[in-house]
């Protein structure tokens, strides 16, 4: 611990930090592509007046930080400084000695590659409980005095640097491009907040719930919650049994269940992220990934 921050927060923090700045460096930069928020700001001074990113990153978030520190709270807003910091650093750095990509002919994939590289590093960043500043101070602010949610201000912060950069230095393929890419950032940033690992949910309905639970417990040594439930037509009570398991489990579930009555009754959707005991705590309810 670090002023009360977790080391291994800070190293994923950079970790990003350098991953989102070797994108804009080599993909952005490279090949006249826009992003929104305040990097995006930073790309269109760069094109306009060949001003530094590294330096106007700091320029335009030092103001910020000042306005909405106490939104953020202690630990995010050090995570946040630390990660604006790391983002300028290594943007001086990249561009010292950067390699050509030699995209200018395809345009897809310079687009595809600033996409995962930003939503690689930004993603990192989120996750492990940092941010770049910018934008996202703003949005809280705005949602805290005019009530607009966050999504919405965001949104249209983008739609305006996007617009102003189109109108100004990008071409309109150049633009539509860059399109593509926040697009595919904004699904990679999703992905990896919401985990790599996708669990299954099952509710399962049956009139030997207490065999199938069981089952479950000693053979997978998953848990099971035990809601209670009644039928709409039939006015029956019956228990209904949740249960998440890995995706690699969902068969041996299956088949569990249908061992014990081939007539149950089971929906199984997606888990995105789990948080608990035997995903991200060990039976004695310590962190796993530690």
């Amino acid at each position: 611990m670090v002023f009360g921050l977790k080391i291994k927060n800070i190293i994923f923090i950079l970790l990003g930090s350098a991953i989102f700045s070797f994108g804009i460096v080599h993909f952005n930069m490279q090949n006249n592509l826009g992003e929104g928020g305040f990097t995006g700001i930073t790309l269109l001074l760069y094109f306009l007046w060949e001003w530094d990113p590294a330096i106007t990153n700091i320029v335009l978030n030092i103001p910020v930080f000042f306005i909405g520190w106490k939104f953020l709270g202690r630990n995010t807003f050090l995570y946040t400084i630390i990660g604006t910091f790391a983002v300028s650093v290594f943007l001086y750095i990249f561009q010292i000695n950067p390699f050509p990509t030699y995209l200018q002919s395809d345009m897809t994939l310079a687009a595809l590659f600033a996409g995962v590289f930003i939503g690689i590093g930004l993603g990192i960043i989120f996750r492990y409980g940092g941010t770049t500043g910018g934008v996202d101070i703003i949005a809280r602010l705005v949602h805290k005095y005019a009530g607009w949610s966050m999504g919405k201000t965001m949104f249209l912060f983008d739609f305006i640097v996007i617009s102003t950069s189109v109108f100004t230095i990008l071409e309109l393929v150049e633009g539509m491009y860059t399109l593509v890419a926040v697009y595919i950032a904004a699904r990679v940033i999703d992905f990896i907040q919401e985990g790599a690992y996708s669990a299954r949910g099952a509710t399962i309905i049956s009139s030997h719930s207490k065999d199938i639970a069981s089952k479950i417990n000693k053979e997978m040594d998953r848990g099971v919650t035990v809601l209670s439930g009644k039928g709409s037509f039939t006015g029956e009570n019956r228990d209904v049994l949740y249960c998440i398991v890995g995706r690699n489990e969902i068969v041996r579930l299956k088949n569990i269940i249908n061992a014990i009555d081939p007539h149950a009754f089971v929906a199984v959707s997606s888990v995105h992220d789990v948080v608990g005991e035997g995903f991200t705590l060990d039976e004695n309810k310590n962190p796993i990934d530690d």
